[in-house]
């Protein structure tokens, strides 16, 4: 139909051959990113069999999954990395997490969004690697690989993720509480035969000191007292549709500047009450979707 307009209408000369030569930019903007398909964890229960998995330290970082010739966000979107650090990368598949170090994400965040990137401010993020996307084998035969692949020499910022094992609940317990201590996020459990998977699953387990969700921001509440003039709370929407009210954890800047109607945030919250609805919530970030 655009053609038929074109012979028919004032689209002419020149301007023609702009617009055609400008069609395949047009529709490669307009195609859908696919989201890669990646394993997803579940909040750890007690009562789990501590011994039949791998732990790590849970990092508050970015996660990035390189597919063997380009680094993608878990939206689908391109990194915008330097040259170097994805030339240097293997032709192996990699998943793992962008990283600066415990409590930089709002830092972590602006570096790895920003187009085109700061060379020196990506001189200082590690990839850190944890999982070879639809290698065969179990999780611990994929752990040896990565520690052969590491072996045999890579750049420094590309870390392979400290994996150990612990006996019981009561030894998870003492070693979350220590990474807590050092300013860390958690502990993941990653079950040691589990094949590789993708999806939600109890194979890989989160373990904090609180809960965590998302939810919807569906509207601004006007603050009181000190806050007078600016953000008081976010109303946010859960999944299932109840709603409650999100009123501590902003920054100032956050309270001048709040979340968009829309947007999605992540909160954390001690327990649900017998409604369903988080007791002792508090905002945590915006979701970065990247």
């Amino acid at each position: 139909m655009l053609f038929a307009a074109v012979r028919k209408g004032p689209l002419r000369g020149p301007f023609l051959w702009a617009l055609l030569l400008l069609l395949p930019a047009i529709a490669l903007s307009a195609a859908a990113v696919e989201p890669p398909d990646l394993l997803l964890a579940r909040q750890y229960r007690a009562g789990v069999d501590v011994s039949a998995y791998w732990v790590s330290e849970k990092l508050d970082g970015v996660r990035a999954i390189w597919d063997g010739r380009q680094l993608r966000f878990r939206s689908g979107n391109r990194v915008p990395a330097p040259g170097w650090f994805i030339e240097a990368l293997p032709e192996q598949p990699l998943d793992g997490e962008l990283w600066l170090g415990r409590g930089t994400f709002d830092r972590l965040s602006a570096t790895v969004r920003r187009d085109p990137p700061d060379d020196a401010e990506w001189r200082q993020v590690r990839y850190m690697i944890f999982e070879l996307p639809g290698a065969p084998g179990t999780f611990t035969e994929r752990l040896e690989r990565l520690k052969s692949l590491f072996a045999g020499g890579v750049p420094p910022w590309l870390t392979l993720v400290d994996q150990f094992r612990l006996a019981d609940e009561r030894a998870l317990g003492g070693a979350l509480a220590e990474v807590v201590r050092r300013g860390g996020e958690g502990l993941m459990l990653h079950r040691a035969d589990a094949p590789y998977e993708t999806g939600r699953s109890s194979t890989l387990l989160k373990v904090t000191p609180w809960l965590d969700a998302e939810a919807r921001v569906v509207a601004h509440l006007p603050g009181k007292g000190r806050h007078a003039g600016r953000l008081g709370a976010l109303r946010v929407e859960m999944p299932d549709g109840r709603r409650f009210v999100l009123g501590t954890g902003f920054s100032d800047s956050q309270r001048r500047n709040p979340p968009a109607i829309g947007s999605r945030v992540t909160y954390r919250y001690r327990e649900l009450g017998r409604s369903g609805i988080p007791r002792f919530a508090r905002f945590l970030r915006v979701r970065e979707e990247f």
